[in-house]
């Protein structure tokens, strides 16, 4: 079984790394592109919102159900830590709502309750062994309940150094 309190601590670290980012950003420039065609900060934290509230609502969602009988190749899937990596560039499958995109405190403040749900889901169920409770990812191959959990940590890490990258160029 994995390690659940690993998952807790990536979720914990990063975070803590967005929102020390985030705290970086100023505030007349939260809604700002830094480039055009780039995402401001707001629509990070947008995008990260909906994929957040994507995965806790799609794994309660699985839970309610028994798991699907899947082949052994379906169960092949590339590792949810790829998502860190900002080399490899992929077109969000979910298109960015503007209405999600939110003034600074109230984007941070939305992100503290969507992780205070997560958190709670994945403790409530971090004894069981839910490896057989899979869903397909557009990109890595059906993930298991852990699995999901680690990728929303290691995307966020991902956007932490694109957040980072929007605070280098208002710095300028």
């Amino acid at each position: 079984m994995p390690n659940t309190n690993r998952i807790t601590a990536l979720l914990q670290r990063s975070q803590a790394g967005l929102l020390a980012a985030a705290q970086a950003v100023p505030e007349d420039s939260w809604r700002t592109p830094p480039s055009p065609g780039a995402w401001s900060a707001a629509e990070v934290f947008a995008h990260l919102a909906m994929v957040e509230e994507a995965i806790t609502g799609g794994v309660a969602r699985m839970l309610a159900a028994p798991p699907k009988k899947l082949a052994f190749w379906q169960r092949i899937h590339l590792p949810p830590r790829l998502s860190r990596y900002r080399q490899f560039k992929r077109k969000t499958p979910i298109p960015l709502d503007p209405a999600m995109v939110l003034e600074k405190a109230e984007s941070l403040s939305r992100h503290a309750a969507l992780r205070k749900r997560a958190l709670a889901l994945f403790s409530e169920n971090a004894s069981r062994d839910l490896q057989a409770y899979r869903v397909k990812h557009p990109f890595f191959g059906y993930l298991d309940f852990n699995e999901w959990f680690s990728n929303i940590g290691y995307h966020e890490l991902r956007h932490t150094e694109q957040i980072q990258e929007i605070v280098e160029v208002f710095q300028k």
